[in-house]
């Protein structure tokens, strides 16, 4: 993760394929604390092994954006929003039950 309030990590596709859905995520984090932390890396790795090349995610860290968390009515921390494909979803915690990530993010496991 770099320094700057807001990280996007595009996935490096422009076009996903027929029928595949493009998922658009926005972590919220509270700093560099470890549970901030491990989020990031869960919904990374999980992004790569389940998503690749189909997602955009941005890490917005609530102390550095607050107006951002206020706006999307956060209220805890980490969460993570999937704004596309809608309907929208919430997933808070620190996203190591994957199978619940998965579930919460409509991603049919391999």
């Amino acid at each position: 993760m770099n320094d700057s309030p807001t990280s996007p990590v595009d996935s490096g596709s422009a076009d996903p394929g027929e029928g595949e859905r493009q998922y658009v995520l926005r972590l919220y984090i509270t700093g560099m604390t470890p549970r901030s932390t491990r989020a990031v890396q869960n919904v990374r790795r999980i992004c790569e092994e389940r998503l690749k090349d189909r997602y955009d995610l941005e890490v917005i860290d609530v102390y550095q954006q607050p107006e951002l968390a206020k706006s999307e009515q956060i209220v805890a921390a980490p969460t993570l929003i999937r704004k596309l494909p809608l309907p929208l979803r919430r997933i808070i915690g620190d996203l190591s039950a994957v199978d619940k990530v998965l579930l919460g993010l409509d991603i049919v496991p391999k």
